[in-house]
């Protein structure tokens, strides 16, 4: 970062980290404690889609990867496009086994940013809920390298429960790296697993 930046108040963006999301299955503990928010087994990549033969053949990668168990009894990963034209990934596992959903996760990631899409990656994230029906995903932002929780309010309408999403901040600031500027924790409405 040269003077010109520091003047012009530009950073650097931070490189992300992809093994902070081998941190989740340690958090999901913190958050049944503090929460009662347990793991559904669900979790999801989002990207900007990409046309041509090279992210056509990365993607068919992704899903030979995450289907290799489908013939033992394993779930297909499901691909699906949302409303902004984002392509989201959904990949299942049992509710207990968090940490195969997250290997699961970083592996799309990793096979998507080695193949050069890196900058198309926008987030991952991991759906939690409680017996009460509150609704949690933990959301990392590739770009940033750290975690926010995004909790939409049952029932359908676009209402977030900010009171829950502080909730989760608070318990987990020593589990992950929660994301500092809460401008940047966006909503993600529709989100395959949420």
């Amino acid at each position: 970062m040269g003077l010109l930046d520091t003047i012009l108040g530009r950073s650097k963006p931070v490189r992300p980290d992809l093994d902070q999301l081998f941190a989740v299955p340690s958090a999901a503990l913190t958050l049944r404690a503090a929460t009662g928010l347990t793991p559904t087994g669900l979790g999801s990549v989002c990207f900007a889609g990409v046309e041509g033969s090279a992210f056509a053949r990365v993607r068919q990668d992704v899903r030979e990867l995450l289907d290799a168990d489908a013939g033992r009894g394993g779930v297909p990963v499901e691909f699906s496009r949302d409303a902004y034209g984002y392509t989201w990934l959904l990949a299942r596992r049992p509710p207990e086994d968090t940490a195969a959903l997250v290997n699961d996760l970083h592996a799309v990631n990793t096979l998507l940013q080695d193949g050069g899409f890196g900058p198309q990656l926008l987030c991952s994230l991991v759906a939690f809920r409680d017996g009460d029906g509150r609704a949690l995903a933990l959301v990392y932002l590739y770009k940033r390298g750290t975690f926010y929780p995004f909790a939409p309010v049952p029932g359908g309408a676009e209402k977030r429960d900010n009171r829950l999403e502080l909730e989760v901040r608070a318990a987990l600031g020593d589990d992950l790296r929660v994301e500092q500027d809460l401008s940047r924790w966006f909503p993600v409405w529709g989100a395959p697993g949420l």
